[in-house]
């Protein structure tokens, strides 16, 4: 085990800016004015280890407003994607070279880091090209801020952030005392709370969601519910010591996963490309998945043969690796010239990390009793599904301040919220996985009342 030291140094008046040398003075494909100041470069803290960042500062009051963390999950997948696709203040076209304006980024009403963390992600490396990791030495940060005591800070992240997120918290409000940071709470999108509830809820979210019928749904709960009752407490899809219950749920995973349907946004088509072995987003499948025999094969294949990539369906990250692999954007961001091409998730990674916890509830048990907290989910997602997360926050059996009622933005339903003592649980009507992407307008509001303790 080691530390992971992150080091953001104040410069002047900035709530939390990066080194001078790190600003970005030109970014290619940028072609408006932007008012805010954006950094580009590393974080040293190990020697031999890099981890890239690019912070944003916020457009309204950089001095004043909070500092978010945001962290993209797979694990192994880059937080460029929450950059330039997702929640920040540019996004690429889809010509892979030039950037449009995001009205809806969150450094409208925060600084924003976004860091690409374990080692060899995206674009930071290690000098020894270990990849190898584990849910608790990426969770090992320790943050040396020299800033104000003052400045709000929050951590948020998406998918395999669910992991990355608590454990950080933890971290943080452990050391609070050798490292003082004003963590104010953290925030979860889709994220990847339990798998066995992530992988029982998915079979109910599936066949509710018409995807399989009623032959289907028979066999399941005959042979993998105790008293062929359908319900939480008595199915086990995920972990079942029948045969006949196994070939029931690799039948409706298959579907699921496997036929062609968007696992990331069950009602968005299925987008074909030639991207080869780009990957866009999450190099992540869930425990069902993982038993498949056609995943089992694809990963031994994977071991011997670096070039084979398991990529995530119905994606296509296309303009977001040339942008990033354009020798000159690469040089305003910083970038040495011997870190090699960037990819959006980096499978070696992904193979070797050591997922060391299979639920996050002793994080959110303790998470709960010192600091503010929102997990938040697109309701047409397949990979980690809000009925799995739902079912998670449930059983931590927290007091509830606020029974489930739908909340609004632009005169719309935009989800439903249902708030606990320290957490809030929201879903977001329409949106799948990658939540800022596919409803950016109810993403921004839901993110802006949680940091600032305003109505949803």
């Amino acid at each position: 085990m080691y530390v992971l030291a992150v080091v953001v140094v104040c410069l002047g008046a900035g709530a939390s800016s990066a080194p001078a040398a790190d600003e970005i003075r030109h970014l290619p494909g940028l072609n408006y004015d932007i008012a805010f100041k954006h950094y580009s470069g590393y974080l040293s803290g190990v020697p031999g280890r890099h981890l890239h960042y690019w912070f944003v500062e916020s457009s309204r009051d950089p001095v004043a407003d909070p500092v978010v963390l945001w962290m993209n999950g797979g694990p192994g997948c880059s937080s460029m994607e929450g950059l330039l696709a997702e929640l920040g203040p540019y996004l690429v076209n889809p010509d892979g070279k030039t950037l449009k304006e995001n009205p809806y980024g969150w450094n409208v009403m925060a600084n924003v880091l976004f860091l690409e963390a374990p080692a060899c992600v995206g674009l930071s490396y290690d000098d020894n090209n270990n990849c190898e990791t584990g849910d608790d030495e990426t969770s090992l940060i320790t943050w040396l801020f020299r800033t104000s005591s003052k400045t709000s800070f929050f951590i948020t992240g998406e998918s395999y952030g669910g992991t990355y997120v608590p454990t950080l918290a933890v971290r943080v409000l452990k050391g609070k005392d050798t490292f003082p940071i004003n963590l104010q709470g953290y925030a979860v999108g889709n994220g990847l709370s339990s798998y066995e509830l992530n992988d029982d809820s998915i079979i109910f979210f599936g066949y509710y969601h018409g995807l399989f019928g009623d032959d289907l749904w028979v066999r399941l709960v005959e042979h993998c519910c105790s008293g062929g009752r359908a319900s939480r407490q008595t199915c086990n899809f995920s972990n079942s010591k029948w045969s006949m219950c196994a070939l029931a749920v690799e039948k409706a995973s298959d579907i699921i996963y496997n036929e062609g349907l968007n696992m990331y946004n069950l009602y968005d088509n299925c987008p074909h490309t030639s991207a080869g072995s780009f990957s866009r987003h999450e190099a992540f499948l869930s425990n069902i998945m993982r038993k498949h025999h056609f995943h089992k094969t694809m990963m031994m294949k994977a071991k011997s043969n670096k070039n084979v990539k398991l990529d995530p369906p119905c994606t296509n990250g296309t303009n977001l690796l040339n942008y990033l692999n354009t020798p000159e954007v690469r040089t305003a961001l910083h970038i040495p010239l011997d870190v090699g091409k960037f990819e959006l998730c980096n499978d070696e990674v992904n193979f070797k990390y050591k997922r060391e916890y299979s639920t996050m509830k002793p994080q959110y048990q303790y998470l709960t009793s010192q600091v503010r907290g929102l997990i938040y989910n697109g309701d047409i997602d397949m990979a980690c599904n809000f009925l799995g997360d739902e079912w998670f926050v449930e059983s931590l059996g927290l007091q509830v301040k606020e029974g489930r009622r739908m909340w609004h933005q632009g005169g719309q339903v935009a989800g439903f919220v249902k708030r606990f003592a320290n957490l809030d649980l929201v879903t977001v009507r329409g949106a799948g996985h990658m939540v800022p992407e596919d409803k950016p307008a109810p993403a921004l509001k839901m993110i802006t009342s949680f940091i600032f303790q305003k109505p949803y």
